[in-house]
């Protein structure tokens, strides 16, 4: 018989109103254990409200929240024990050192003086700090306290981590450094829920995504799944000369031409079937192509198509 793993997260209805303005209208969410899950939305649109509520910092007015089968309002002791949170702006104490700042949350999760020490170790050379152990965090670079933010995050070893955009602010460099990380914890058990302005970053590390738009759920899929709604997907034929673009134009409808380019546009998914059906077709009429190029929606067009907002407005509350 197959059992299957209850959700590390389960939201049902979930609604919350500011005075008389409506942040969640029935909100509806399933994390499977063990994956990254990516809340998208713009300004306003609900997304820090919703972290609020799941990590027990807000009420909900209604509708019910579960995280790793705790209720986040009758048990939220329970909840708190079972997660890690890191938020927008640093929780590191500048003034202290790396070593001293693990120590001090080993501290806070009540782990005994050789525990902390052996655990606070373990974190600062997974997170490669360990010849900066003993220098004040103050020094640190950016990705330096981010990583140093998300160890402190981990001394409790929590099941689920929720990540509200990590990598503002970071170089390109360290976001790659932070997606490894993300990508080896999830690698381990943990689940990680996600919220960031790079639309290239959900689609880099999550396996599921949900798009909020004023407070309701919009759109949820896989990437894949979301970028397949959207239409606009086509493939760019290159001929060498008029004659052609002439043939290949009476074969391929329906297509938009470009004269002055020798190019032809027809509308497809990119996919490997489209393709081979379409080159068939051009073979099969002695029709020779110089190039081809493929286009397919990307997160960005998802974005706008389903929120008509921006793709890259700032994060903020609610």
């Amino acid at each position: 018989m197959t059992t299957h793993s209850p959700p590390a997260i389960a939201v049902s209805g979930l609604r919350r109103s500011f005075a008389d303005h409506v942040v969640l209208d029935g909100l509806e969410l399933t994390v499977a254990p063990g994956t990254v899950f990516a809340l998208l939305g713009a300004n306003g649109a609900g997304k820090t409200t919703t972290v609020r509520i799941l990590t027990t910092l807000l009420g909900a007015d209604g509708g019910s929240a579960r995280v790793v089968g705790h209720d986040v309002s009758a048990d939220p002791d329970a909840v708190r024990a079972a997660i890690g949170v890191t938020g927008q702006f640093s929780a590191v104490d500048g003034l202290l050192t790396g070593a001293e700042n693990l120590r001090l949350m080993a501290d806070l999760h009540h782990l005994d003086r050789a525990t902390g020490r052996a655990r606070a170790a373990e974190l600062l050379e997974r997170f490669d700090l360990t010849d900066a152990a003993g220098k004040p965090a103050s020094t640190y670079s950016g990705g330096m306290r981010r990583r140093l933010d998300l160890a402190m995050t981990l001394m409790g070893r929590p099941q689920v981590i929720f990540l509200d955009e990590p990598t503002t602010g970071l170089d390109p460099r360290s976001r790659r450094d932070m997606w490894r990380i993300v990508e080896e914890l999830v690698a381990g058990g943990v689940t990680v829920f996600l919220t960031t302005q790079y639309l290239e970053e959900a689609d880099a590390l999550a396996d599921r995504i949900a798009v909020l738009d004023h407070g309701r759920l919009v759109a949820e899929g896989t990437p894949d799944e979301l970028k397949r709604r959207i239409p606009g997907g086509h493939v760019r034929l290159q001929f060498g000369d008029r004659g052609a673009l002439d043939a290949a134009s009476r074969v391929l409808e329906p297509a938009t031409r470009d004269d002055d380019a020798l190019a032809l546009q027809v509308p497809g998914d990119g996919g490997v079937g489209t393709l081979r059906t379409l080159l068939e077709s051009l073979d099969h009429h002695h029709i020779d192509v110089e190039g081809l190029t493929i286009h397919t929606p990307d997160l960005d067009d998802v974005f706008l198509a389903l929120t008509g907002n921006p793709a890259h407005e700032k994060a903020g509350t609610p």
